[in-house]
């Protein structure tokens, strides 16, 4: 099952040059991980200081398991420092898996009302 996870940042005025660095290298660090596909940065078209990263990932352990890297938490800690708030996360399947969902598809999925 291929997640895409969203994650939302405000940077802090003045940080950017500092967050899109760091940015850089979480993402040189990701693409070693089991399960990455592929990143995308996107800019808020009104207020250039919010940020999206869109990450693809084979599974949702593979995004948990990188989540919960030790690198991985130490260097979102250095870019969370350049936020005026915390990051948003949100993980999302395609539509196409509601049909699995609907026969059993492993929690916390089938929970949700598709």
């Amino acid at each position: 099952m291929i997640v895409k996870v969203m994650i939302k940042r405000e940077v802090t005025q003045g940080k950017e040059k500092e967050f899109f660095s760091q940015l850089k290298t979480l993402r040189f660090h990701a693409m070693d991980q089991k399960g990455y596909i592929s990143g995308e940065t996107l800019i808020h078209t009104e207020n250039t200081n919010r940020v999206m990263v869109i990450g693809t990932w084979e599974t949702i352990e593979d995004w948990n398991a990188w989540k919960e890297n030790e690198k991985r938490i130490r260097l979102d800690a250095e870019i969370n420092s350049l936020l005026d708030q915390p990051a948003v996360y949100e993980s999302y399947v395609f539509s196409k898996y509601r049909a699995a969902a609907e026969q059993g598809f492993p929690p916390p999925l089938q929970k949700m009302d598709l």
